[in-house]
């Protein structure tokens, strides 16, 4: 199916991309990004529990803004943009290193979309209203699929319990509640469950992304009612497939944005630093590299937007190239997290230059939700299957 102009990015996507990097330019500028969540070395890596850095106002400003409502459906009171609309929010998010659990919510949002239930329209409907919420659904056998997922529902004569455990939940000490996948003997279910219900223990894990908290989560019997049952045992696998292009199209859009941030602020660095009586990006050892991570930047951009545009216009090819974008980003984040760090010299590896916030947050969303080496895999899998 040809492509519609631009990807389907209008005016409106326009709209949303400039006012989002004016907000985040004025109340997230890197000055404040820095004191929030790297004032400190031994507080952000030696003390007990890693801290918890984030400005909740700017968060309830975001609400305010309609951020958490614009990728759910109109149904349930959203705004029901487009996937393109997404992306570009996603970028300008990635851009700020902003630390919030925005890029999690929308990542529920694109599940629980798909689930298409009464119960998931309710859930929404609170996401719309505000609150914060994050996707608890990754293996523990180094599968992303919730196939892999150590959670089991119990049932008993009195009622449906959780058991297990689920690592690497995002932002899981910001938000307001969880969607787990959980299997029984009839498949995988998702289940909407209260981050402060009985029997839910977060154990906060200490990453290296300063912009982020990530957790495993215990669940010791925990109360499922009627109400969290957002997909019956059976029916979570197909949500979660659904939304998976979605998925990968807003982690591909942040890394996007944070190469941007690496790439910019990089080549500005090479117009003012001197070194042998010449800026230093005089020197082709400096300039080509800065040109390479251009394009490898582009090139994950483009592929995203691709992707975010087959979401609204494609569905059938939408995971194809999800994964192709995922890729590209997550091989983007790398060179240009190295690239940042070479080309800022001796100043590039130390605590005090800004680069190594945005390296952090890129390494983990290389690796998050696969690589770009788990991404091909998955892709030539894809290839098999059409051939």
């Amino acid at each position: 199916m040809a492509q519609p102009k631009d990807f389907g990015f209008g005016s409106e996507e326009q709209m949303l991309r400039d006012s989002a990097r004016k907000f985040l330019k004025d109340n997230s500028p890197i000055e404040k990004l820095r004191a929030l969540v790297a004032r400190d070395h031994k507080l952000a890596y030696e003390s007990e529990v890693q801290p918890l850095a984030w400005d909740e106002k700017i968060w309830k400003q975001m609400v305010e803004l309609g951020w958490t409502a614009l990728a759910a459906p109109e149904s349930a009171g959203g705004v029901g943009m487009k996937m393109i609309a997404v992306a570009a929010l996603a970028e300008e998010i990635g851009r700020a290193a902003l630390p919030s659990p925005l890029i999690a919510t929308l990542i529920t949002t694109a599940v629980l979309s798909q689930a298409k239930t009464d119960a998931a329209k309710a859930w929404l409907e609170r996401i719309v209203a505000g609150e914060a919420a994050s996707f608890a659904g990754p293996g523990s056998e180094g599968s992303w699929l919730p196939e892999a997922t150590s959670m089991r529902v119990k049932t008993t004569g009195d009622g449906a319990f959780l058991e297990g455990s689920v690592p690497f939940v995002q932002d899981a000490r910001k938000v307001a509640f969880f969607l787990v996948a959980a299997r029984d003997p009839k498949g995988i279910g998702l289940y909407a469950i209260a981050a402060d219900a009985p029997g839910v223990k977060i154990r906060p894990d200490r990453v290296v992304d300063l912009t982020r908290d990530q957790a495993t989560l215990v669940f010791d019997d925990v109360r499922v009612d009627k109400a969290s049952v957002i997909a019956a045992p059976g029916a979570g696998s197909a949500a979660v497939a659904a939304a998976l292009p979605s998925i990968l199209t807003i982690v591909a859009a942040d890394i996007c944005g944070a190469a941007e941030w690496q790439l910019q602020t990089t080549a500005e660095y090479a117009r003012v630093r001197t070194q042998f009586d010449h800026l230093i990006g005089f020197f082709q050892a400096v300039k080509h590299p800065i040109v390479n991570v251009m394009i490898d930047v582009d090139r994950a951009r483009s592929l995203t937007y691709a992707a975010a545009c087959a979401v609204d216009t494609d569905p059938a090819d939408a995971l194809r190239l999800a994964r192709m974008a995922k890729a590209a980003a997550s091989d983007a984040a790398a060179f240009a997290s190295s690239r940042s760090i070479q080309l800022h010299g001796g100043i590039g590896f130390t605590w005090e230059c800004d680069v190594h916030i945005y390296v952090k947050r890129q390494k983990h969303n290389q690796f998050y939700f696969g690589d770009g080496a788990y991404q091909r895999s998955k892709i030539a899998a894809l290839i098999d299957r059409a051939a």
